[in-house]
């Protein structure tokens, strides 16, 4: 079976510099409304709540936002479920501070819990504890390790986070190392010490295959009913029994349940990701 890494925390010191980097980019000579309209910083209380239902992310990366003029308390754990006008958070601090961070800290969170929120509603539809949702590399660039942390807290599981983490052959690889026998021998060649996932879009591709030693298959584009037979061939292999099986192509939340009884380890489902919509997230002054 193949087990990635499973990002339900993330680094400290990449969270802060990531914000860093997003304050920068809209702030790259002040906030010129901010620092010309409020005179005296004086201290002020705003609060953070949801206007309407949500899968919360951001505990871990809230706290990163505010430096040690400002107090945060954060009301909602990671992956837990929020309701419309929930209060979220507060912060006591300088109201040029605040307001000057207000827009990217909301803008994030927004989008991490329409994430978390768009794979929980995947795994309800779905309703089967034997197959993983899981994200793919559809992600916004710039946030991936941001937006599989929402998939993890969101319920669904993390596939490999970038091209170094593990071998995913596909068709292009193939045509280019001239046959599947060809490009994972060139790979095995090589000793790495990365699971190989092989994606295949027929039957013949998999008899190919399963004459070679790998340890994944992911089922691309095939009709439910090939699918079946192809997971039907892999388990009544006895050298490959154990490999996880994935399917992925054109899988929504209107056909997730024709996969129920097909067999498969998992879903790759890059809409949980490139489709989510944000959350209606607000802050306010009180």
């Amino acid at each position: 079976m193949i087990e990635y890494k499973q990002y339900t925390s993330l680094p400290k010191e990449y969270i802060k510099r990531k914000i860093h980097e997003f304050l920068t980019e809209d702030m790259v000579n002040d906030d010129i409304t901010t620092i010309n309209t409020i005179k005296n910083s004086s201290e002020i209380t705003a609060e953070i709540h949801a206007l309407e239902k949500l899968i919360f992310v951001g505990s871990q990366i809230l706290p990163h936002f505010f430096n040690s003029k400002c107090q945060f308390k954060c009301y909602k754990k990671d992956g837990e479920n929020v309701m419309p006008n929930e209060k979220i958070g507060k912060i006591i601090g300088p109201a040029n501070i605040i307001l000057s961070i207000e827009r990217v800290m909301l803008n994030l969170i927004q989008r991490l819990s329409g994430i978390a929120s768009t794979t929980q509603d995947y795994i309800q539809i779905l309703n089967n504890n034997n197959i993983k949702i899981l994200d793919t590399r559809k992600t916004t660039p710039g946030l991936r390790l941001f937006e599989k942390h929402a998939v993890a807290l969101g319920g669904g599981y993390n596939h490999r986070l970038n091209l170094s983490k593990g071998i995913l052959i596909k068709d292009n690889h193939i045509i280019a190392a001239g046959s599947i026998t060809n490009a994972i021998n060139l790979i095995k060649k090589n000793n790495l010490d990365l699971p190989i996932e092989l994606e295949i879009d027929n039957l013949y591709q998999l008899k190919e295959a399963l004459t070679m030693s790998i340890n994944g298959v992911l089922l691309d584009n095939m009709s439910i009913s090939n699918i079946v037979k192809a997971v039907e061939i892999i388990r009544n292999n006895k050298n490959n029994s154990q490999i996880f099986i994935e399917a992925s192509g054109g899988i929504t939340k209107k056909n997730l349940q024709s996969f129920v009884n097909t067999g498969v380890d998992g879903l790759s489902i890059g809409a949980i990701t490139h489709s989510a919509i944000s959350k209606d997230i607000k802050l306010e002054f009180i």
